[in-house]
């Protein structure tokens, strides 16, 4: 795409929120398969917590095939709608239907269920990939510049966590409710079926009207080149594209840190309801510190990332952030923290969560953003642009680990003893603080690996400026003029 040529619209605040809406459906799909999915199937469904994991784990093996080949065809797809929006289009229905059945199980035996649970979960993620790693590999599309693209991912991340704690919100609050047979809301069958209904549906709107918001720009996006290749060849791409050492970099910390986010996603639940003690509405107010957070976070790292680069800035802002979230287990077991049921207690926490999670969202964002400065670094050693392999790469790695995270939180629930059809309040002490007391030090121990080899991700602002001159040059364009 000629840069000077792009209309202004296409990074304009009204193309950045049509971009970002899309990633709601993404937002409210990971968030539901990690905050509740394990105990609704566990505690509701009484499904044992290593089969929950399994299933989930198991679904994801077959992202290790789909994503790939999802990212290879997006890259190279030529139709008169380009190589992304297809893609997008064709996946609104699917997603909306398979997460619909997710949350409306029937009544079966474990085996029965356990493949009903497996099935569903393999169709939901396939088709979810199906638009989202075209979505994603539109960010090296639609600018080259350094920080524009932490802007464009910040308006992403921004829906995607409003979307997901919508959802979330509206799970608690209006749909897991109290009821004649229910007393604790968490455990109503019913809550669960109406919360899939609604989140199908805003999944469905949300990914045509991104599509639709972006289709203009198509004409200015990169055309796939016309080429007849084996599968053979398009493996060996493919191995030459994953082996660029900015993306391994990236993929290997990140390893460790998604493996992370799925024990927090899975267990926080636990955490909540069996530590802390909370009730549904307490839980609904206390996931509003997370609309909070994306805000702050939307708001602080694109300059803190001018002011420090990218990579820096997540390191120090990931550390920061884990360090605050674990504060408060530590202090109730050192007896140091107000006592459950007292007034105090989650005003504190909404402080903390807030807090923490301002920093660790700020983070993640940068992330993905560096991510995308890995397109331009491997055109210049392969010749060949590869934002959709890179995007489906990372998003293989990320659901595949943070699935392998849940797999793990299902161990841990085990390996502690942890029994189903927990009644909170009556579950013996010991056995919930052995559980955190395994629980936040495995937590720790990955984020601070996962951060120690982000340092040496090689790629800076300078750096970046440096490869999108070479390339300019090597075409005949001229040296691309330094960002404003």
């Amino acid at each position: 795409m000629d840069q000077a040529a792009a209309p202004s619209a296409i990074t304009s605040v009204r193309t950045k929120i049509f971009y970002g809406l899309g990633s709601v459906a993404f937002g409210v799909k990971d968030n539901g398969f990690q905050t509740i999915l394990l105990p609704f199937y566990n505690q509701v469904m009484h499904l044992p917590p290593q089969l929950v994991g399994a299933a989930i784990a198991i679904a994801l093996m077959f992202d290790a095939v789909f994503d790939p080949i999802v990212g290879q065809i997006s890259d190279n797809l030529r139709t008169r709608w380009g190589r992304r929006h297809p893609l997008m289009y064709l996946s609104a229905l699917p997603v909306a239907v398979s997460y619909l059945l997710l949350w409306n199980p029937p009544h079966w035996g474990q085996g029965a269920l356990f493949a009903y649970l497996l099935v569903v979960a393999i169709i939901t993620r396939t088709f979810i990939t199906f638009y989202e790693v075209p979505s994603s590999a539109l960010v090296p599309e639609l600018t080259e510049d350094y920080d524009q693209r932490t802007s464009f991912i910040a308006y992403r991340i921004f829906f995607a966590w409003y979307g997901g704690m919508t959802m979330l919100v509206l799970a608690y609050s209006v749909f897991l409710q109290p009821d004649a047979t229910h007393k604790i809301g968490q455990l109503n069958e019913t809550g669960y079926s109406h919360y899939g209904v609604t989140a199908a549906i805003v999944m469905f709107a949300a990914i045509l009207i991104s599509a639709w918001g972006t289709h203009r720009f198509i004409p200015q996006f990169r055309v796939a080149q016309a080429q007849r290749k084996s599968l053979m060849q398009y493996a060996a791409e493919m191995i030459s594209t994953f082996s660029n050492r900015a993306f391994l970099i990236l993929m290997t910390s990140g390893v460790f840190f998604y493996m992370a986010v799925g024990l927090v996603f899975a267990l926080n639940f636990y955490v909540q309801t069996y530590f802390w003690l909370l009730t549904a509405s307490q839980l609904s107010f206390l996931a509003l510190a997370i609309f909070i957070a994306v805000l702050l976070a939307f708001l602080i790292s694109p300059p803190i990332s001018r002011l420090l680069g990218k990579k820096v800035a997540s390191i120090i802002m990931f550390n920061v952030g884990l360090l605050i979230s674990m504060v408060p287990i530590f202090l109730r077991l050192a007896g140091a923290f107000p006592p459950n049921g007292a007034p105090s207690l989650v005003p504190i926490l909404f402080a903390f969560s807030a807090f923490s999670q301002t920093l660790t969202i700020g983070a993640s964002i940068l992330i993905v953003s560096m991510l995308a400065d890995v397109v331009e670094a491997s055109e210049l050693s392969t010749g060949r642009r590869s934002e959709g392999l890179f995007f489906a790469g990372s998003s293989l790695l990320q659901k595949v680990v943070s699935g392998f995270g849940l797999f793990a939180s299902g161990g841990v629930l085990w390996f502690v003893g942890f029994p189903d059809n927990a009644v909170p309040g009556h579950v013996d002490p010991a056995i919930v603080n052995h559980f955190v007391l395994v629980y936040v030090p495995l937590v720790i121990v990955l984020f601070i690996i996962g951060m120690m080899i982000m340092w040496f991700f090689p790629i800076t602002r300078e750096s970046h400026q440096e490869t999108l001159r070479t390339l300019a040059a090597e075409v005949g364009q001229g040296a691309p003029q330094e960002p404003a």
